[in-house]
């Protein structure tokens, strides 16, 4: 019987030989099926044994070559399979014996390069130390990997694991010894990798879980300031005739602004918007700008923040009681009757500020009574801030006006206050307190429509000068049309503007800082200003900018909302809280009426939105943060109608899924707009 054995695309068969040319046989396999194969392609010629017999015996024998061996006997030249065979089993070798040698030489490439159809070539000694050597390391990191699951397995997380955690956690290399050992001991025992891990002790606390997992994301170099020398600032900057004063929370340390109000009962009356001037001293290009383009923001957490600037450069331009500060100040001369706005002039100069008045300590007794007269107002700067609150309230009307509808707060804002001083970075066993803020509160407001008339009055001002800056707009009020950053002066429908800069927080915010050197070239330059300002029109590191810091801000608010759901969490363990009142959002959320919280509550899916309920609360997770409440009454029907919701702002607060790039099911790796408003008193 004929029989032949062949190649195909680097796969071996053996059939029967049906018939031939000179160019082509045709052969049946043992399964029946009739192939056409090249001349070219037989590589042996045989009678017995059968062909599947052939190769189970060439298979065998093939795994029992000693490829050291092997390539002692093999020539130097190029040499065919058959001829290592003879020279390995003996001149009488038979069919198998051939084909068992075809098949070691063909896996064995770090020791035999192939060099055509049954063709081969000893690979140089260099090239098979290096390739056993090669196989040795995979097979001990194979072992390696296989040690790891076992201890995982077992309940114990192996130290260069648990180093490697968040990197196998969130940006996994499929490759990596670390990450295929947490995959394959997860499937092992059928869990999910990060309920493997916490289970064998790799996190030391949900909280620094949570903070490490955001270093590792956002700060991957650390978060130390590398030494700066801090440039001085113009030394003849004249001295303005005012008497700011701040408003700010008390654990504020960046204070970018304060106001002054000169010339009340003489019918001009002249408003001071002073903010802080790190503009002056920090160059663009320079190192510190480096520095602040890399952070690009300030980050607020409860009880801690990373700041944007080294501590040198804010405690050097914030604008601290008792000093004169560098400041770029805008001068608003305001009827005192009608509050309409006569003159605006912007300076450089140095600001002596009197006091900082701080939210806290004065929200309770700087009322509208107060501020209207109604009521003693005992508490520093009160005509000032009288005269201020009479004009937040006439800029918030005509806002308002432009918005076409009001601007409604119905829910406060809430501080977290953590247990302690405030100098050590905090571990999550803290004692945490959630105090509610009114949003819209006299002070509040105050602040806001000064900043907001600032930051709108300097985004057309450099726009008159022909001077590119970042600012932010939004189309309309209608839904789903988000705000958004660009180097246009375009209306901003939330805030009812005709163009919105952002310019008023220059120690905690990048774009701000920019957008200050653009308004230093104006003051210093006038209509010169083009062509002197650090950023050109059209200039695509002004693009750079707003690309980087948009992702950056972004990521920055998530992990804030994030670690503050964390610590609402924590409240509800810590007081030991097992129902609350809350209202019914949409989708089967719930919203508490007291805490900064939005969780699922079954059985509320098709119920009216509004509605108030008493709820349950079944479960909690720190981890994932994830909490879960069972239905206890209804408490009343909704007493807004649906369209007095806002319906982006509860997408907004919606809980979001903890997102692992590690997969049991999958191996392979995935990788406000209201400037004016206070930053988290927390942590500002």
């Amino acid at each position: 019987m004929n029989y032949a054995l062949f190649d195909d695309a680097g796969k071996f068969h053996a059939g029967r030989v049906l018939s031939e040319s000179d160019a082509a046989l045709q052969v049946e396999l043992d399964s029946g099926r009739r192939v056409k194969v090249k001349a070219a392609s037989v590589l042996l010629r045989f009678d017995r044994p059968l062909p599947a017999e052939l190769l189970s015996r060439a298979q065998e024998a093939a795994a029992q070559i000693d490829l050291d061996l092997a390539w002692q006997f093999a020539p130097d030249e190029e040499f065919g399979f058959a001829e290592l065979a003879r020279d390995y089993f003996g001149a009488g070798a038979d069919a198998p014996q051939q084909t068992a040698a075809l098949l070691r030489l063909f896996d064995a490439p770090h020791y035999f390069r192939r060099a055509g159809k049954g063709r081969f070539r000893k690979a140089p000694e260099e090239t098979v130390k290096a390739a056993l050597a090669a196989i040795e390391r995979k097979q001990q990191l194979a072992a390696q990997v296989d040690a790891w699951a076992d201890e995982l397995v077992a309940g114990r997380c192996p130290p260069p694991l648990r180093e490697q955690l968040y990197r196998i956690l969130f940006k996994p290399d499929k490759n990596a010894p670390e990450t295929k050992a947490v995959l394959q001991a997860a499937r092992r025992v059928q869990r999910a990798p990060l309920d493997l891990l916490r289970d064998c002790g790799a996190i030391d606390s949900p909280y620094q879980f949570h903070w490490r997992r955001f270093l590792f994301e956002q700060f991957p170099r650390g978060t130390a300031f590398s030494p700066l020398e801090l440039p001085p600032a113009p030394a003849e900057l004249p001295l303005a005739p005012v008497r700011a004063f701040s408003i700010d929370d008390s654990l504020t340390t960046e204070i970018d602004d304060a106001l002054s109000v000169t010339g009340l009962g003489q019918g001009m009356v002249v408003l001071g918007i002073h903010i802080a001037a790190p503009g002056l001293a920090i160059a663009p290009g320079s190192a510190l700008d480096r520095v602040a383009r890399d952070r690009l923001s300030t980050v607020y957490l409860p009880g801690w923040k990373l700041t944007m600037l080294p501590d040198e450069v804010v405690q050097a331009y914030t604008l601290d009681e008792g000093r004169d500060c560098p400041a770029l100040s805008l001068y608003l001369t305001i009827d005192e009757a009608t509050l309409e706005i006569l003159r605006a002039e912007t300076r450089i100069e140095r600001v002596p500020v009197a006091a900082n008045l701080r939210h806290d300590q004065l929200d309770e007794v700087v009322t509208e009574a107060s501020l209207g007269g109604e009521a003693v107002a005992e508490y520093p700067f009160a005509a000032e801030l009288a005269f201020a609150w009479r004009l937040a309230q006439q800029r918030k009307r005509e806002r308002e006006r432009v918005r076409g509808k009001p601007e409604v707060f119905g829910r406060p804002d809430y501080a977290f206050r953590l247990g302690g001083d405030g100098t050590r970075e905090p571990d999550g066993s803290e004692t945490v307190a959630i105090v509610p803020r009114r949003r819209g509160a006299p002070l509040d407001l105050i602040v806001a429509e000064a900043m907001i008339l600032a930051n709108s009055h300097w985004g057309g001002w450099l726009a008159e000068h022909g001077v590119p800056a970042i600012y932010r707009s939004q189309a309309s009020l209608a839904p789903g049309v988000k705000v958004r950053m660009g180097s246009k002066p375009l209306p901003h429908a939330g805030m009812g503007v005709a163009q919105y800069s952002w310019a008023t927080s220059p120690l905690r915010r990048y774009v701000d800082l920019v957008n200050q050197w653009q308004i230093i070239a104006c003051v210093r330059h006038g209509r010169a200003a083009a062509l002197a300002a650090p950023f050109k029109p059209k200039d695509a590191a002004l693009f750079a900018v707003i690309s980087a810091f948009d992702a950056a801000y972004s990521a920055y608010n998530g992990f804030q909302r994030a670690i503050e759901r964390f610590w609402t969490l924590r409240w509800l363990q810590q007081q030991g809280v097992a129902e609350l009142d809350a209202a019914v959002m949409a989708g089967g959320l719930v919203r508490a009426e007291t805490l900064p919280l939005v969780f699922p509550v079954a059985g509320t899916e098709a119920m009216p939105r509004g509605t108030r309920l008493r709820v349950r609360i079944a479960s909690i997770d720190l981890m994932t943060l994830d909490a879960h409440g069972a239905l206890v009454a209804r408490i009343e029907a909704p007493a807004a109608a649906p369209g007095d919701i806002d319906e982006a702002e509860e997408a907004e607060e919606a809980p979001a899924p903890l997102a692992l790039a590690i997969d049991l099911d999958d191996e392979t790796a995935a990788t406000a707009d209201d400037a004016a408003a206070p930053a988290p008193a927390a942590a500002s």
